[in-house]
């Protein structure tokens, strides 16, 4: 009986260490680019590039560690930013659409007037933790940041109109740097999305549409580029991917849900075919979106829709400085997607692919035994890109 027992304990311990992926060994980045110029300049402002990540020692080598600790706690440190200014404007739909502006703490190092414009990831915006996290050390350096929130986000900024935001709809977005750049004509724009915001930047980049033209470049972190291989690995089970889809479903079916007033009144069901007992019981984003998502925007299929909300169709047309920054070990990017910006990288001027070994979804957490530094390597490095691309013009 107790050779049986110290068998299980053997097992379980495997598993835990399996689990953390202890035996994985730091690396350096991985970084692609056909353009010489571009990677000196960059590597000029980001040196670390150049450095071992080492992730936190205990668990940072887990991509679910690195993952669930964001999607859980978020920032183990979250300053306190300065006072935001909150604006908002309709669209043409009665769309009501918001967004807070951040100015600098201290006077920029730079000539002239640089803001970054954050489009944060599924389900997030300015209240989010690594939003605000990030958004600090901006400020702190001299940039002031306007972060996008994402339609039906906020609890208490009410939903105007019959939907809510959408994987790959870049009209907020537009909105948010247009009114801006009327205010703030002078103010060069540096564009940084994460995860599901990273789509959306990358592919309002590339749409045939009027843009400010002050532009100077952009950040894409750890987004999934095309919707349509995305979510066929999120079906499965392969390294729990199914597991991540279902808290993203409900995440979505509780934005939905808070906002029930607006989005599924019997007009609303009505004018749209829609079904709310479906809507209820999706069990999937897929699911979802077939219930409801593609009958809003007007789409014939899923994959219809997830074809046109795909950034991978626009990259081509993108004609500003691209960095790119994805882990290898994200659970809710499948490797084999990560060609995508690679080939970019190889194949464009001003881009850069820059892949680490650990890093999770979003996580990135570093330093220490098992309490990681307040500031995130993924915080440092996406400034320092930033101060990289105001640099090149």
């Amino acid at each position: 009986m107790s050779a049986v027992i110290v068998f299980a304990v053997f097992l379980l311990i495997c598993s835990i260490l399996k689990f953390l992926n202890v035996t994985s060994p730091p690396k350096v980045p991985k970084l692609v680019c056909s353009d010489s110029k571009f990677l000196e300049l960059v590597l000029k402002y980001c040196p670390h590039l150049n450095e071992t990540y080492v992730p936190v020692r205990l668990w940072g080598s887990s991509g679910h560690m690195q993952t669930v600790i964001h999607a859980t706690v978020g920032r183990t440190y979250c300053p306190a930013v300065h006072q935001a200014r909150r604006r908002a404007a309709r669209q043409e739909d009665g769309a009501t659409v918001t967004w807070d502006v951040y100015e600098p703490t201290v006077p920029s190092q730079l000539d002239g007037d640089y803001t970054i414009a954050v489009c944060p990831g599924i389900a997030n915006s300015s209240e989010s933790t690594y939003v605000r996290s990030l958004v600090s050390l901006a400020c702190s350096q001299g940039y002031r940041c306007i972060v996008l929130n994402h339609l039906g986000v906020l609890r208490h900024v009410k939903v105007t109109s019959p939907r809510v935001f959408r994987y790959g709809k870049t009209d907020e977005y537009h909105l948010m740097l247009t009114k801006f750049h009327e205010m703030h004509p002078d103010s060069k724009l540096l564009l940084v999305g994460f995860s599901m915001g990273g789509n959306i930047v990358c592919k309002y980049l590339g749409e045939n549409r009027q843009r400010p033209p002050n532009i100077l470049g952009a950040l894409s972190i750890c987004q999934g580029y095309d919707a349509v291989r995305g979510l066929q690995f999120l079906l499965g089970w392969n390294n729990l991917a199914r597991l991540y889809l279902f808290s993203m479903t409900e995440n979505m079916r509780s934005v939905i849900l808070r906002h029930k007033e607006a989005l599924l009144t019997d007009e609303v069901k009505r004018k749209y075919n829609i079904d709310e007992r479906r809507v209820l019981s999706a069990a999937t984003l897929p699911e979802l979106d077939e219930v409801y998502t593609r009958h809003i925007f007007g789409f014939r299929s899923v994959e219809e829709l997830y074809r046109a909300d795909s950034c991978a169709n626009y990259l081509q047309n993108i004609d500003v400085p691209m960095i790119f920054i994805n882990a290898r070990d994200d659970p809710i990017i499948h490797q084999d997607i990560l060609s995508i910006p690679q080939e970019f990288a190889k194949t464009h001027p001003k881009s850069l692919f820059i892949e680490t070994e650990h890093g999770g979804h979003l996580g990135y957490y570093d330093g220490g035994y098992i309490i990681p530094q307040d500031v995130t390597w993924l915080d440092r490095t996406v400034v320092s890109l930033v101060t990289a691309l105001a640099n090149l013009a």
